[in-house]
This record gives C-alpha cells, sequence and structure tokens, in this order.
C-alpha cells in the first residue's frame, strides 16, 4: 500500500482538514445533525473526532492503554469543545513530527507503510472524511464535490488507502459466488484500481483492468468522496447493482 505522497503532505491534509473540520461544526452548531452519519449531532462528530486523534497520537507513543471511552467523555464534558478538538489536533501533529521514522507501534490495514508513515496518513483520511461529515451538518445534506475544498491529489491516495488497504482485509461483507471485476478510474488524476470480487477476501491491484463488469468514474474528489458513502457523484459503468452493494456493505466503522 505505497504513497506517493509525503509525510509533509499527509501532515499539511491533518492542519487544513482539521481547520474545515473546526469551521464547519461552529457554522453548523453543536446541535445540529450529521446527514452523512445517521444518528450523531456535530457534538458527537467533534468528541469522536477529538478522540481518534488522541488515540492515534497514544499510538505512536507507544501507549496502547489509551481509554478512548474516557477520551470522548472529556470532550463531551470540555467547557469549550472546540477547543479540546483543536488541542488533540495539534498534539497529534506534533507527536508525527517528534516520532522517529524507524518507531515500531500498531497499525492495522493491509500491507501498511511503516507506522509514523501510516498515521499520518490515516489520521490524514480520517480528518478530511469526518470534515466533509461536518460540512453536510452546515447544509444539512449529503454535500457534493462542489461543497469542499480537497486536493484531488490527496483525494486519489485516499482512494488508493481504501481500496488495497481497508477493504482488502477480509473482515469486509461484499462477497459474490459469481466473481465480477470492479475498475475504479479518477478522471482527471489519471489513476486506477482493479478490485476482484468472489466469495473470498477482496483483491485490488492498481491499475486499469483489461476487462470490467463495472466501472466507477469521475474527479478524484467525487469517487473519494463516493467511496467513501459521503456523495453520491459516482459516474458507473456496467453492472448498476454493485453501487448500491458497496453503499449497504462497504462501511468503515469505529469499532
Amino acid at each position: 500500500m505505497p504513497t506517493h505522497l509525503s509525510l509533509e503532505d499527509h501532515l499539511a491534509a491533518i492542519v487544513r482538514s482539521g481547520a474545515a473540520l473546526r469551521e464547519a461544526a461552529a457554522a453548523a452548531g453543536f446541535d445540529a445533525t450529521v446527514p452523512t452519519c445517521p444518528g450523531w449531532d456535530v457534538t458527537e462528530l467533534v468528541t469522536h473526532q477529538g478522540m481518534v486523534h488522541r488515540w492515534a497520537a497514544a499510538n505512536l507513543r507507544g501507549d496502547t492503554d489509551h481509554d478512548t471511552s474516557a477520551s470522548q467523555a472529556e470532550g463531551k464534558a470540555a467547557a469549550d469543545l472546540l477547543r479540546w478538538y483543536s488541542d488533540g489536533l495539534a498534539a497529534l501533529v506534533d507527536t508525527v513530527h517528534e516520532t522517529a521514522e524507524d518507531a515500531q507501534a500498531m497499525v492495522f490495514l493491509k500491507d501498511a507503510p511503516p507506522p509514523r508513515r501510516f498515521w499520518a496518513r490515516r489520521q490524514a483520511h480520517e480528518t478530511t472524511i469526518h470534515s466533509v461529515d461536518a460540512i453536510s451538518a452546515v447544509h444539512g445534506r449529503w454535500p457534493g464535490a462542489s461543497d469542499v475544498d480537497i486536493d484531488p491529489v490527496l483525494a486519489a491516495d485516499g482512494i488508493d488507502e481504501l481500496l488495497t488497504g481497508f477493504i482488502t482485509r477480509g473482515k469486509g461483507r461484499l462477497h459474490s459466488v459469481e466473481p465480477y471485476t470492479v475498475m475504479v478510474r479518477t478522471d482527471d488524476t489519471g489513476h486506477a484500481w482493479t478490485v476482484r470480487i468472489s466469495e473470498g477476501p477482496i483483491v485490488t491491484m492498481q491499475g486499469e483492468a483489461k476487462r470490467a463488469d463495472v466501472v466507477f468514474s469521475g474527479t478524484a474528489v467525487q469517487v473519494y468522496l463516493s467511496l467513501w458513502n459521503r456523495a453520491d457523484e459516482i459516474a458507473t459503468e456496467g453492472r448498476s447493482d454493485v453501487v448500491d452493494q458497496w453503499r449497504s456493505q462497504i462501511q468503515i466503522r469505529w469499532s
């Protein structure tokens, strides 16, 4: 699961998306519902992301006993929730800067890069996607690519992490007795992935398929948001049922 983005690229994305989340949360209000995360309001979203930032930093430090429930409760009890959130964001960035390149720490995706790079990349996309959730709370609907300010190259990197790292772990529900192939293509950045669905674990290869049963395409941001179930802007060629299967069976949740 290599990435062509640098550590500094991912850190810049954490900072930029972290600021976007805070700004949108303040604009929406803490009681606003989050359309892209059913059952959540903005308070739940901000405390979740603040907890995840602290959890990621703890993992990089080797603190495997970090209490995520206590962290989330701390956020909900904070006198200034957005200040609490910003403190965790800054601490995460500082921790990544201070961590040695060869540091050992837990990672959880298939074929992951070394821990320091893994956590920078993971939190770049974690924070970016949840910033989109905050923007959905502002608009009161699922957003589109035009509603967000996401670098297409970062979006392509996030698609790669999802297709090669997350869905290939063998824990998903997307299976098929009759194997089929999905090609995912970003029309603006020129990236492509070939995803093989069967009764076994999903297999993803970078590059275009010679023959695919279905093609997902769009700009990198459109595909990124759509595959993460935050937008509905993906173009489909071939089997029309696969998008619905994806939405119902590819769902990345905190556990």
